[in-house]
């Protein structure tokens, strides 16, 4: 049993096939950090998001390759937040911005767990920031001075700067 031949089932769609010889094979291999990660996803994959965990942890402290760490670390931050564990995934995906400070992705799954721990306005403002620096939209481009204007404070309002009524001339004879 090999790992090659378990991405091969994997490939084909033996998902559950899969997942039975990558814990037999991270059993054998503890200390393979792709294994760990391999098999977490698998677990991700077919809805085991609380078997998923200790394989995610196992390969981030067994030093996985930079190119699967980010990967590793959005899946276990959204594995958190599914098993409603919010403060876990906040962590988690702080933790991988500090390294990947880039992972737009990341950025979309800590503003979820933001939500879901009542921070639902920094939730929606880095979701809007969010929108505007990567969108391709037309529409959406044309206001992006003001969308990351008000993404910075969406509570405030200019109530004082409202347009008085307009007084019309007087029509009397």
């Amino acid at each position: 049993m090999s790992l090659e031949s378990a991405r091969g089932l994997r490939a084909s769609g033996h998902h559950e096939q899969v997942r039975e010889l990558l814990v037999a094979l991270a059993q054998q291999r503890p200390k393979d950090a792709i294994v760990a990660y391999e098999t977490a996803c698998v677990h991700d994959y077919l809805g085991f998001e609380k078997q998923a965990v200790p394989f995610y942890l196992a390969a981030l402290d067994l030093q996985l390759p930079s190119e699967l760490r980010r990967t590793a670390y959005t899946g276990l931050g959204s594995t958190y937040r599914t098993l409603g564990m919010f403060a876990e995934s906040r962590a988690t995906l702080e933790r991988g911005l500090q390294e990947f400070p880039e992972a737009k992705e990341m950025q979309v799954f800590l503003a979820m767990a933001n939500h879901n721990l009542g921070a639902s306005k920094s939730a929606v403002e880095s979701l809007l920031t969010l929108l505007v620096k990567t969108t391709n939209d037309p529409q959406v481009r044309a206001y992006a001075r003001a969308i990351e204007f008000y993404a910075q404070d969406l509570g405030r309002t200019w109530p004082d700067v409202a347009a008085a009524p307009l007084a019309l001339p007087d029509q009397s004879p």
